[in-house]
């Protein structure tokens, strides 16, 4: 048997291997700001990386786990990235009361979907190819807070440094039931709105008071109305705080707002909107201020995406499968700094499923193996020697 067929054989021997790796991953509460889960499943990677003649180093941090970077064969040459996170969006605890289960052909369990059962794919095709003897100049690339959007590391430039010299990159993201590929993904920047207004008795003193969630109630309105779908851009504002108690004047309100687009060109033009209506004083003597948080770079379509993306559309042709074309998607990821250092990428590469950050998460069991074995022929392509 070829290169090819081995590797496919050891995929469809190694299932229940294959299950039980992500099992192990999503028993491991890797969420966000649970360093010790992080460092747990950054070492069950790096293990497995080391079994399949990778050396590992490490950039650490303090309020996460290590960012993990598998590497074999020579490097000085073009070489393939392979690369993903470790995290989920749920806290400490959440395992325990959610543990990976598998019901009708479903998996369920945090981060089972986003994004552990492609990390699974990503270790797996890797050995199913090592064990068929074919090896190739690798990179693994693995964090631990991107959920996030890397509030506790510097990952989006380690990520930017480790890519050079890579002739691709393939991120492990979670994958859709369409089977499409994710070639371009929207870019999200993130801001907080705090409102400084005047407390008061409401019932004794009521003229004194100036509102800050009366203000910040306005502004909200404008704020949302800024959301365009045809142009590709819209804004949520995403979480609300303020006051004290029903008889007392609000002097503080604050809101955490998510603004997602298309292009980076229409970055400045949104700013310019939203600070337009922070500049506004609907109440008067209320202050306003606005600071960025943390977001994520948009993920560019480059022609060299769109070669590799027909790489991937011959593998599923040649094996009679479901062909993938090019999406864009709406959630942020690290595939937009591979793009950025001038790297080829496809993204949403992991397994399949749907309600990813939602206790109704959920994937599919059978494309765990089915994108595998799509990766094994991708890779067999990009590597050629």
């Amino acid at each position: 048997m070829n290169t090819k067929k081995n590797a496919f054989h050891w995929v469809d021997t190694h299932k229940d291997y294959m299950v039980n790796l992500w099992k192990d991953m999503v028993s491991i509460d890797s969420g966000i700001g649970v360093k010790e889960g992080g460092m747990e499943i950054g070492n069950l990677c790096g293990s497995h990386l080391e079994k399949l003649g990778f050396s590992i180093r490490r950039y650490s941090f303090d309020e996460c786990g290590d960012t993990i970077i598998g590497e074999r064969g020579d490097l000085s040459k073009p070489y393939v990235i392979l690369m993903g996170h470790m995290d989920t969006v749920f806290h400490k605890g959440e395992v325990a009361k959610r543990p990976f289960t598998i019901k009708e052909g479903k998996a369920y369990g945090p981060g089972v979907l986003d994004m552990k059962g492609g990390d699974t794919i990503a270790l797996s095709s890797l050995e199913a190819l090592h064990e068929a003897g074919y090896d190739f100049p690798c990179k693994v690339i693995l964090v631990a807070d991107e959920e996030p959007a890397h509030c506790y590391s510097n990952n989006p430039e380690i990520i930017k440094k480790e890519a050079k010299g890579a002739k691709c990159a393939f991120n492990f993201e979670t994958g859709f039931t369409d089977h499409d590929i994710t070639v371009q993904r929207r870019g999200c920047w993130r801001f907080i709105i705090e409102t400084f207004g005047r407390g008061c008795h409401v019932g004794n003193d009521p003229q004194n008071g100036r509102s800050a969630i009366l203000e910040m109630a306005h502004k909200i309105i404008e704020i949302e109305a800024l959301s365009d779908l045809s142009k590709g851009y819209n804004v949520n504002v995403g979480t609300i705080e303020g006051g004290t108690v029903a008889n007392a004047a609000p002097s503080y309100c604050k809101v955490e707002c998510d603004f997602r687009y298309v292009s980076h060109d229409d970055l400045p033009m949104l700013r310019e909107k939203v600070n337009a209506i922070v500049a506004k004083q609907f109440v008067p003597d209320v202050t306003t201020k606005i600071s960025d948080t943390f977001g994520f770079d948009e993920m560019e379509r480059t022609e060299g995406t769109m070669e590799l993306l027909k790489v991937a559309q011959e593998v599923a042709k040649e094996n009679g499968w479901p062909v993938p074309g090019p999406k864009l998607c709406g959630g942020g990821s690290d595939a937009a700094y591979t793009v950025q250092a001038g790297i080829p990428t496809l993204c949403s590469i992991g397994v399949e499923g749907a309600r990813n950050h939602t206790v109704e998460e959920w994937a599919d069991v059978d494309s765990l193996f089915a994108r595998a074995k799509l990766m094994i022929g991708i890779l067999l392509k990009v590597t050629k020697q």
